[in-house]
């Protein structure tokens, strides 16, 4: 089985002056790629990294992000990347839970590391632009690997217990990249640009590793703003873009005059990471000349399952049919198949399921109920196969008796003028059991009261889903990766 690394080496020698990578003004070839990661391998071999050992990266998204994870799996070593706020205990339970046996962490970021590492008595690589390095001798090529061997090991955010990680294969890595490509029709020739973190599943499984795979080239941006976003994308002519809602919609509300005219190149943009609104595409498309098209897929998926093709377009609130390869079905909570139009829960199949969590054999086995992936999703399929995703079962929100699916009412409410992002959440109601409730950011300047949004909402949703809580906030917590986090929502803290 190919190591994720090869395609690194395959078109540097074939395409050795094709560019790789753009990064703030900076540009690496293929070959600089390859020699640098080369170099990095030979580090680490001399640290004493083999084949299936663990080794921790933290750093964010950018060229020596791609040196030292292309390395990592030149060695065949099993790689694990973690946010670059991370705590000393948050990497000290992963590096507890894993096993790790060496740290690499950017230098601007290390103190959490270093402390973690210190604590363990583990070995510390700091790293520094264009990554250097002192020790070692150049690997010659990536090892091989077997087609189960653990390549990636990602630790989900933990909102149900305590951290798992989620165990990626060589394999699992493989079909991602490959079926991505395809679906978006990746030519050497493409310019892709993301500013999604690589630490986190969609940023390296989807982004980095497809473009890698196809030869095409990677515009990367840190951290993400904008109107930086807009320029980059604009300036490296980028014909390919990725991104979550959030930054879809920050984009629409950016303060710089931008408009289709600026990105003639600009063929598609791929979405993942939670629903995106109807109208957010629809003003997206109407401004830039773009379409979004969504896909979806979870950390134990590779970031893969369904995706809406650029052939046959998009279908308004649906995150696409099945990828080539992979197999969707819908199940009631007795987990038998529901015909399509039923809403259940989702189940995956197919080569990007992972191999299992790390260390974890009953999560495994109920995450895995017959080798499907039990997601925790509730959607549909429509007859011809695409998916909806309705929303996530534990935000089901039953108000007397009546299942209200947050993700409806948000997509309604992002209708608004006036409201820039939208939260709809459940709260504890003494003779409803749940109420419907939400929490909004407005545009600047305007001025809208919960009794005129609940008007407004009336003409629009059955009452039952109408909320009858309204908070205004600011902004919305959000997860590294753009994903509003409803988990940190406590209403009873938030603002009147």
């Amino acid at each position: 089985m190919p190591n994720a690394a090869e395609p690194v080496w395959r078109h540097a020698d074939a395409r050795p002056n094709a560019v790789a990578l753009r990064a703030h003004g900076r540009v690496w070839t293929y070959a600089d790629l390859r020699e640098r990661a080369a170099a990095y391998a030979g580090a680490l071999w001399a640290e004493g990294v083999r084949p299936g050992e663990r080794l921790l990266l933290i750093a964010p998204t950018g060229p020596e992000f791609v040196v030292v994870s292309t390395a990592a799996h030149a060695v065949g070593a099993v790689l694990i990347t973690l946010n670059t706020m991370a705590t000393p205990s948050e990497v000290g339970y992963v590096l507890d839970d894993s096993g790790a046996r060496l740290v690499v962490a950017w230098h601007q970021t290390a103190e959490a590391a270093g402390k973690a590492a210190g604590e363990r008595g583990l070995p510390l690589l700091v790293l520094r632009p264009d990554a250097p390095v002192n020790a070692g001798e150049p690997l010659t090529g990536p090892v091989e690997r077997r087609a189960d061997d653990t390549a990636l090991l990602l630790y989900t955010s933990g909102t149900t217990g305590r951290p798992k990680g989620v165990e990626l294969t060589v394999a699992n890595l493989a079909f991602t990249a490959e079926a991505f490509g395809r679906q978006l029709t990746l030519t050497p020739d493409d310019r892709f640009a993301t500013a999604l973190p690589l630490f986190h599943v969609f940023g390296q499984a989807v982004c980095l590793n497809g473009t890698l795979t196809a030869g095409a080239s990677l515009s990367l941006l840190t951290p993400f703003e904008p109107n930086a976003m807009l320029r980059m994308v604009r300036d490296d002519r980028a014909t390919v873009m990725a991104g979550v809602p959030t930054m879809w919609n920050a984009m629409l509300h950016a303060d710089e005059d931008f408009d289709a005219a600026d990105f003639p190149a600009l063929r598609l943009a791929g979405s993942g990471g939670a629903s995106l609104p109807g109208e957010v595409i629809r003003e997206f498309q109407a401004r830039f000349g773009c379409t979004i098209l969504e896909g979806y897929g979870l950390t134990e998926s590779t970031g893969a399952g369904s995706f809406n093709s650029p052939a046959r377009g998009p279908r308004t609130g649906s995150v696409g049919p099945a990828l080539p390869g992979t197999d969707i079905e819908i199940r009631d909570p007795a987990g038998e198949l529901l015909p399509p139009g039923e809403v259940g829960e989702v189940y995956l199949a197919g080569p990007h399921i992972m191999k299992g969590y790390w260390n974890r054999p009953e999560a495994t086995a109920a995450d895995l109920p017959d080798g499907r992936l039990k997601t925790g999703d509730l959607g549909r399929l429509d007859e011809d196969g695409f998916l909806y995703i309705v929303d996530r079962l534990k935000d089901l929100v039953i108000r007397g008796g009546y299942n209200v699916y947050p993700r409806e009412v948000e997509e309604i409410l992002y209708g608004h003028p006036d409201i820039v992002e939208a939260a709809v959440i459940g709260v504890p109601h003494p003779h409803y059991g749940e109420e419907v409730a939400a929490v909004i950011t407005l545009r600047p300047g305007a001025a809208l009261t919960a009794e005129e949004l609940r008007a407004w909402a009336k003409e629009r949703l059955s009452a039952y889903k109408v909320p009858h809580l309204v908070r205004f906030v600011d902004a919305l917590p959000k997860g590294s990766t753009g994903k509003i986090l409803k988990r940190a929502l406590d209403w009873d803290t938030l603002p009147d």
